[in-house]
């Protein structure tokens, strides 16, 4: 690819809306890590069952198979992180010292595993940097003056499994032109976020990009933020998202011109709705599908940009309304007159057995083309009946850390709508 192609793909990285037709994309191929998983640990890493690796490395391949099918470019995270840490030496340095952590190693085992991964070749430092590794694969024989090593058993971990990294949408989305790196709420996750960073902040195919919101204190997760419309984002507050977060990511969207108006929509604090696209994803320009239950009781606070904002530190220039009902709230700061609204299930019990089974968290390719678990049977038979094109993919495995088709999938470039 010749230097102005280079500039032609890059400048064609944008995102302004969830169902804008889909041209690229990042996947996370499941691997090594889901096999750290155990019945010990499960709930820890934030799984609700022990996936059979092969079978959900087999959905997930399936799924990036119907993306490439309508003519999406995949690209995967595992491969541009390799790719990464083989071109440069600042992120080596970064990704290491995100995982290698003194305070639990001690500084010399820290810095012996440090050195030691420092001349590992890309490929395999981008395993063990996704997948972790135990004290038993320490690539160095025992030392008798470690208390750290005297004191753990061998199957404990050096560096954590990542078996969440799958989940590409929480650690970063894109809104236009710009990437905003999250912050994400649980432990077990943390690190997600500093290996995606390396990756736009090094890979070739990301140079400069610029970013549009970085937070480090107040939590803010991808699952949580849902492009309306152009200019128009609702962000969900609830398990993972805090207030704090949503306000800061309003008033970073409001100073790099990327949004006019902010939903910020309250959600119940359980794992059931971790995230607002487990309750809500958009199917159409005019039409989302949606949990039953929470159709006529879930609310918005509407966050406005006026005339003469005044910036982060500024006084002036923000309206807060609300809460109002969010299907009204969102249709008007869409500019529409009204959210066609699509049910999970028929009845109350398939409702909540297919919301679990993340029914509402579907991908948009196109409008009214969607990607959804099959497994969900009557939401994508009300889904078709509303004239939306469902796509059905597998996920038994892959859905065992709850999450679907939209939390698989970071879009990098839509066309507009």
């Amino acid at each position: 690819m010749d230097e102005g192609e280079g500039r032609e793909a890059k400048a064609g990285l944008s995102v302004t809306s969830e169902v804008g037709r889909l041209r690229a994309v990042l996947l996370h191929r499941p691997g090594d890590e889901l096999r750290r998983l155990t019945p010990r640990n499960n709930d820890q890493l934030l799984f609700d069952a022990i996936p059979w690796v092969e079978r959900a490395q087999q959905e997930h391949d399936t799924f990036a198979g119907t993306l490439r099918d309508r003519g999406v470019e995949v690209l995967l995270l595992g491969e541009l992180l390799a790719e990464t840490l083989g071109v440069s030496g600042a992120a080596r340095v970064q990704g290491i010292a995100g995982a290698v952590d003194a305070r639990r190693l001690g500084h010399p085992l820290a810095e012996q595993l440090a050195a030691h991964l420092r001349g590992v070749p890309g490929p395999e430092l981008a395993n063990v940097l996704i997948a972790g590794m135990t004290f038993d694969e320490l690539p160095f024989g025992p030392d008798t003056a470690s208390l750290v090593r005297r004191m753990h058993q061998g199957g404990d971990f050096v560096i954590d499994p990542l078996p969440n990294l799958m989940f590409t949408r929480d650690s970063s989305f894109w809104v236009g032109p710009r990437v905003a790196i999250t912050a994400l709420a649980l432990p077990a996750r943390g690190r997600e976020t500093s290996l995606t960073d390396l990756i736009y902040a090094f890979h070739p195919r990301f140079l400069g990009v610029r970013r549009a919101y970085e937070s480090h204190t107040a939590p803010i997760e991808g699952g949580d933020v849902l492009l309306l419309a152009p200019g128009v984002v609702a962000v969900g507050v609830g398990e993972r998202t805090t207030p704090a977060g949503a306000e800061a990511l309003a008033r970073s969207l409001f100073d790099d011109d990327l949004a006019h108006t902010v939903l910020v929509v309250p959600i119940a604090q359980n794992r059931a709705t971790m995230h607002l696209d487990t309750v809500c994803t958009m199917v159409d320009t005019d039409a989302v599908v949606m949990y039953p239950a929470v159709r006529d009781s879930l609310t918005a606070f509407t966050i406005r940009r006026e005339d003469g904002y005044g910036g982060r530190t500024g006084n002036g220039g923000v309206s807060m309304a609300g809460p109002d009902p969010f299907l009204p709230a969102a249709a008007e700061a869409m500019g529409i007159g009204k959210l066609r609204v699509i049910d999970t299930g028929l009845d109350g019990v398939t409702a909540e057995r297919e919301q679990w089974d993340d029914g509402n968290n579907t991908l948009a390719l196109a409008p009214g083309v969607v990607v959804a678990y099959e497994r969900n049977e009557m939401t994508n038979a009300r889904l078709r009946d509303a004239g939306i094109e469902v796509l059905p993919i597998p996920g038994s495995e892959i859905g065992s850390g709850r999450g679907g088709p939209r939390c698989l999938s970071c879009p990098i470039a839509r066309d507009e709508v």
